[in-house]
């Protein structure tokens, strides 16, 4: 299974990006999947996640109110609607996946670049 992002781009503060994940292969059934960004120097960090089966969400203090997760189970695309965005929001955004409740996540994209300009 190959996760794929895209959509990033760049945009000046207040603006918005929707950002897609697209998975490809099989077979695929996530317990759940997660967006997630880095800035260099920085470790990844968990920006979003859904549930695969039942769409429950959590969002990082930083994306609350601000962005939104989504996902489409019969196209298996992820997303990730991000509005009134930051120059902090400028990071590269990953998508990965978590077979399990206990497992973390991984299996990510080669990522897609967002640049918020002030």
């Amino acid at each position: 299974v190959l996760l794929e992002e895209s959509g990033g781009g760049t945009v000046q503060a207040g603006g918005s990006l929707r950002l897609s994940c697209t998975v490809s292969g099989h077979p695929f059934n996530p317990y759940a999947m997660a967006w997630f960004r880095r800035v260099p120097g920085f470790e990844r960090e968990h920006v979003a996640s859904i549930t695969w089966g039942y769409g429950s969400t959590d969002y990082d203090d930083t994306a609350k109110g601000r962005f939104t997760i989504s996902r489409d189970k019969g196209q298996r695309i992820l997303y990730l609607q991000m509005n009134n965005l930051k120059p902090e929001d400028t990071a590269v955004y990953y998508c990965g996946s978590r077979p399990d409740v206990v497992t973390h996540y991984g299996n990510w994209g080669r990522g897609t670049r967002v640049t918020v300009g002030s």
